[in-house]
């Protein structure tokens, strides 16, 4: 099954649920607001993609934060604010069978449609 992770108030998540509906594809939506962000999740989407991808440097809430926080970024601590403010991880997540793809773009979109189109 495929999960779509992000928020129910971003456009990006819109967008990608609509293309998962006009697919006629299933997927369950995971809000990061309401339902959180589990460690073990995060640490998956890390070994798959890498932390760099992952955090939204662009968010309301990167913006928020101070300058110490922001500074000499690497994995450890980038997980530490990102598990802390799920709101810092780049929307949508999608995780499918055997990949993780983060952003919705013209280049993920194709790579989603590829994916669950060779799975029909």
């Amino acid at each position: 099954m495929t999960t779509l992770y992000g928020l129910k108030n971003c456009d990006s998540c819109r967008k990608a649920i609509a293309f998962l509906k006009a697919g006629g594809w299933p997927y369950r939506f995971h809000d990061l607001r309401d339902d959180g962000l589990p460690a073990d999740v995060l640490a998956d989407w890390v070994e798959q993609v890498g932390w760099e991808p992952l955090l939204n440097r662009r968010s309301t809430t990167w913006r928020g934060l101070s300058e110490a926080e922001k500074k000499d970024l690497d994995e450890e601590k980038a997980v530490r604010l990102m598990l802390a403010a799920p709101t810092l991880v780049k929307r949508p997540v999608i995780r499918l069978a055997e990949r993780t793809v983060v952003g919705f773009g013209a280049p993920q979109q194709a790579e989603v449609g590829t994916a669950l189109g060779a799975a029909e």
